[in-house]
């Protein structure tokens, strides 16, 4: 194999409605599109690129994927020091938990939540192994 990075740097989400969707990711996240066409916005996460591409008809994931993400896992997961106020930052924008902020079996503090579109976001934070243990 060669030498290169094993790292994503774009992704594309499907949605029913690119204006909802855009103005939940400005909303959710207070980012702004780094690129937009009639169909599809992209927006910056760091080193990765998530696209919104409109695609009329297509269900977006509900069912087995919500209820995962009720129990605390997301589809994407982004990775901090403190859920509980990154928690608190969505509610005051607007965003509704699915679940949590919750410790979680698997060793991280998650809340979950859902974009227009159906797909779960997590917002995770590993915890801190007890030393007394």
């Amino acid at each position: 194999m060669g030498d290169w990075q094993r790292q994503i740097g774009a992704m594309t989400l499907f949605v029913q409605d690119l204006d909802q969707a855009k103005a939940f990711y400005q909303r959710a996240f207070g980012l702004q599109p780094q690129f937009e066409e009639a169909d599809t916005a992209a927006f910056r996460f760091h080193d990765l690129f998530v696209f919104l591409q409109q695609a009329d008809g297509l269900p977006g994931p509900a069912g087995a994927v919500l209820q995962k993400g009720r129990d605390g896992v997301g589809q994407f997961a982004i990775i901090v020091e403190d859920v509980d106020s990154v928690c608190a930052e969505l509610r005051s924008r607007g965003v509704q938990p699915l679940s949590g902020p919750a410790d979680r079996p698997w060793g991280m503090r998650t809340v979950t939540f859902t974009d227009p579109a159906g797909y779960v976001w997590e917002i995770a934070q590993e915890i801190q192994a007890d030393a007394t243990a």
